[in-house]
C-alpha cells in the first residue's frame, strides 16, 4: 500500500499543473457564481459590501469599484466569500459592537439591519445561482453540443446476472422502471446505478408485448475510463450498438433548458439519495470526495476536452449549492435555520447561541473535510 500511495503521489507531482490549472478553472466558476448570487441580492436590498473575495486569507490581487467593494483574489483557493458592511468575519457574524455606533441610515445598509425576509433572500441566492449556474451549463451542452442516445434495447445479458434471474431476453426494450418512463439506456443506468439491493418493478416492451418484471440490481465496483472504481447496482445487459438504436439529439433553446433542469434535479436527487443510504448503512461514506479527488477528476476530464470539463464544472455547482444547503451553522442552510427559528419566535436567537451554533458548524465542516481528504488519500493509494 505505501509503495502505490508513493507512486500516485509522484504521479500527481509530474502532473501538477494538468490537475492544478482544470481544477482552479471550475472552483473558481463555481465559487464566483455563488458569491455573486449573494452579492446581487444584498445590492439589490441596499446592503454595503465591503468585499468580494475568491479564496481565503492573503489577498494575491484585487481591485476597488465604484462602491467601495474590494474585488479579489486569495491565496487558498477552497472557497469564497462576501463580506458586508457590519459583519464581523467572512461568515456574516455581525460586528455588534460595530452596529452599535452606526447612525440608523447606515444600519440600514448592513445585513443585520435588514429583515428576516431579505437576509434569507441574499443566503439563498447563492446556492440557487449554482443551481441556474449548473441549468445553463447542461442547457447550452445539449443545445450546441447534444448528446448521444442509445435505446433501451437489451443487447445482451451476462451469465448469472440480476438481469438473467428476473427473465430478461435479448431484443427486450426498456419502458419504465417503478413507474418512470425510460427513453434511453442512460436513464435505465442512473435508475439502477443508485438501486443496488432494492427490487425494481420494470416494464419491457418484448416483441410487441408488454412483461412485467421484477429485478434487484446487483452491487458491482466498476472502473471508469480514467480507472477509478465506483460501486454501484447493474442489471448485468449491454445496450444495442446498431446504427437504428443509437442516434445524436440536439434540443432548442427551450427543450435544452428543460433538459438542463432534469439533469440538474437527477444530480439533486441522486446526492440526497447516496446520504440517505450512508445514514441507513445501504452505502458506504468512502465514495465522498475531497478537494484532492477534485482536482484529480478536474484533471482528467480535461483530457478529454473542454465540453466534459464544464460538464464537470455544472456536477460540482449542483453539489455545492445543496451541501450549502445543509441545515449546518456556519453554511448557507444554517443561517436559514436561525432565520426560520427568529421569524417563528418574532426575535433572533441570542448572541450565545448563534455563538455556539456557528462553533458547532465550524466543528462539523472541518470533520467533514478531514474525512473526505482521508478519502482522497485511500483512493490515492488503490489506484
Amino acid at each position: 500500500m505505501g509503495s502505490n500511495l508513493l507512486a500516485s503521489i509522484n504521479d500527481l507531482g509530474l502532473g501538477f499543473l494538468g490537475y492544478l490549472i482544470p481544477f482552479l478553472f471550475v472552483l473558481t466558476i463555481v465559487v464566483f457564481f455563488h458569491e455573486l448570487g449573494h452579492y446581487l441580492i444584498a445590492k439589490w436590498n441596499g446592503i454595503k459590501v465591503l468585499t468580494f473575495s475568491i479564496g481565503f486569507g492573503p489577498e494575491i490581487v484585487g481591485f476597488d469599484d465604484r462602491s467601495g467593494t474590494r474585488w479579489k483574489l486569495s491565496a487558498i483557493p477552497l472557497g469564497g466569500y462576501v463580506k458586508f458592511f457590519g459583519d464581523e468575519n467572512a461568515a456574516s457574524v455581525p460586528d455588534q459592537d460595530a452596529l452599535s455606533g452606526l447612525s440608523e441610515a447606515e444600519k440600514r445598509q448592513t445585513f443585520p439591519g435588514q429583515s428576516v425576509g431579505a437576509r434569507a433572500a441574499v443566503v439563498v441566492a447563492g446556492p440557487l445561482a449554482n443551481f441556474l449556474l449548473a441549468i445553463a451549463i447542461f442547457a447550452g451542452i445539449f443545445m450546441f453540443y447534444g448528446r448521444q442516445v442509445t435505446s433501451p434495447r437489451v443487447d445482451t445479458i451476462q451469465t448469472g446476472s440480476a438481469a438473467e434471474a428476473a427473465g430478461f431476453a435479448v431484443g427486450d426494450v426498456v419502458r419504465a422502471i417503478d413507474g418512470r418512463r425510460i427513453e434511453s439506456f442512460s436513464d435505465m443506468q442512473r435508475i439502477v446505478s443508485g438501486s443496488a439491493g432494492q427490487t425494481l418493478r420494470v416494464e419491457v416492451d418484448r416483441g410487441g408485448a408488454p412483461v412485467t418484471l421484477s429485478v434487484v440490481p446487483m452491487l458491482r465496483e466498476i472502473k471508469d475510463n480514467f480507472g477509478n472504481t465506483h460501486r454501484q447496482g447493474v442489471l448485468g445487459i449491454t445496450r444495442s450498438m446498431a446504427p437504428e438504436d443509437v442516434k445524436l439529439e440536439t434540443a432548442g433553446p427551450l427543450r435544452a433548458a428543460w433538459m438542463g433542469v432534469e439533469e440538474t434535479w437527477f444530480i439533486v436527487e441522486r446526492t440526497l439519495g447516496y446520504i440517505g443510504g450512508i445514514v441507513v448503512g445501504r452505502e458506504s461514506a468512502d465514495q465522498l470526495g475531497g478537494p484532492i479527488r477534485i482536482a484529480q477528476v478536474s484533471g482528467q476530464v480535461a483530457t478529454v476536452g473542454f465540453v466534459a470539463l464544464m460538464h464537470l464544472a455544472a456536477v460540482l455547482s449542483v453539489s455545492i449549492g445543496l451541501l450549502n444547503l445543509f441545515p449546518v451553522p456556519l453554511l448557507d442552510g444554517g443561517h436559514l435555520m436561525f432565520y426560520a427559528i427568529e421569524a417563528v419566535r418574532g426575535r433572533p436567537l441570542s448572541e450565545r447561541a448563534q455563538e455556539v451554533g456557528f462553533r458547532i458548524g465550524f466543528a462539523l465542516v472541518i470533520m467533514l473535510m478531514i474525512f473526505a481528504t482521508f478519502n482522497d488519500i485511500l483512493h490515492l493509494a488503490s489506484s
